[in-house]
């Protein structure tokens, strides 16, 4: 009687579906799809860019800084003004220095954005560049 009741369970053993190389293949993909993923940095604002011929593509691997036309200066989608941009370039380029991108709207005062490229050159920002659209 015990050996009917082994083959029955035998039996329906042999009926199922092995999820594990399903699993495999679902995690494989989730580690190719992390891993070639690329996140691209913003300011968190929308600033209306001055147009200029010369403008040329940079690399992704800059420090977006904006400043709006209200005066505000923001990074990351933080609003961090004109005193906080040495202390957060400084923190930024420590390990790894990366080349600053102003994007400043077309109404902003020359002053403001001659204090931001000097706090940025202070902070020891070795590239300073100033984003504009291409006409």
């Amino acid at each position: 009687m015990a050996s009917r009741l082994q083959q029955r369970i035998e039996q329906q053993n042999d009926h199922s579906i092995d999820m594990s190389p399903l699993l495999d293949v679902v995690f494989i993909l989730l580690i190719f799809f992390i891993v070639t993923t690329v996140f691209v940095r913003e300011t968190g604002v929308e600033v209306d860019k001055p147009q200029a011929i010369s403008a040329s593509q940079l690399d992704k691997t800059v420090i977006l800084l904006a400043i709006t036309d209200a005066g505000e200066v923001f990074y990351d989608g933080s609003q961090i003004g004109v005193v906080g941009v040495r202390s957060t370039l400084e923190q930024l380029q420590q390990f790894d220095p990366k080349p600053v991108v102003i994007q400043a709207d077309k109404n902003v005062p020359t002053q403001l954005l001659l204090e931001v490229i000097d706090e940025a050159k202070l902070a020891g920002s070795a590239t300073v560049n100033i984003a504009a659209l291409k006409s």
